[in-house]
């Protein structure tokens, strides 16, 4: 297949045309609001600007997915996602848990073999699908919230609730194809609404993590 040539991998496309998608593409505005959102509440924090316009490239690469759905645009979509959680993984591990840049450069590296390994092991569970791709990244946020649950419980809570967000989306994710002849719209336009909730959550996490750090001399 080649770069450009189309693809249909979601309920809602009936064909080859830009607008085939118009409610996955439009609510990738969800995207940008979030990251609007938490831009201002981000004043000083040059980590969390970094998450907010990575936040914010996610929608934008989406919406040319859901437009000009070939592989090439498919790259844009997930490539911003993949640099979401290598960022965040860093922040996480750094200013979570206390690492030095070095070892939480460290961690960031490591997700890649543990992806490698952890994906194929979801894509065995029937009708997971392509979203197995995304299974290994609620447990690893869980893991953090379960690391942090003395020294920092509400951040540790927060993480939890990230976690939580996000295995809904995915849920959404993962019906749009089975649910289809049922539901002609699909349901993958929730995914995109619950998971832009859930990075802009995510930032306000790291946000006020790095509040009460500072207020505690930390």
């Amino acid at each position: 297949m080649g770069w450009l040539d189309a693809v249909d991998g979601y309920c809602e496309r009936t064909g080859p045309d830009y607008w085939s998608e118009p409610v996955n593409a439009v609510t990738n505005a969800a995207f940008l609001i979030a990251a609007a959102v938490v831009w201002p509440r981000l004043r000083g924090m040059p980590t969390g600007r970094v998450l907010a316009l990575i936040l914010a490239a996610i929608g934008v690469g989406s919406y040319l997915f859901h437009t000009h759905a070939n592989p090439l645009t498919g790259m844009l979509d997930v490539l911003p996602i993949l640099a979401f959680i290598l960022a965040y993984l860093f922040a996480a591990s750094r200013d979570f848990l206390g690492l030095s840049p070095l070892r939480a450069g460290l961690a960031t590296a490591a997700f890649l073999p543990y992806a490698a390994v952890t994906v194929p092991l979801w894509a065995m569970l029937p009708g997971l699908g392509s979203s197995a791709g995304y299974a290994p990244v609620p447990v690893l946020i869980l893991f953090y919230a379960w690391l942090l649950r003395r020294r920092a419980p509400a951040t540790a809570r927060g993480l939890a609730i990230g976690a939580g967000l996000l295995v809904v989306s995915l849920t959404f994710r993962t019906l749009d194809e089975p649910l289809c002849a049922a539901i002609p719209l699909g349901t993958h336009f929730l995914w995109h609404i619950l998971n832009a909730i859930m990075l802009g959550w995510m930032i306000e996490v790291w946000r006020r993590h790095m509040l009460a750090s500072r207020a505690g001399g930390r």
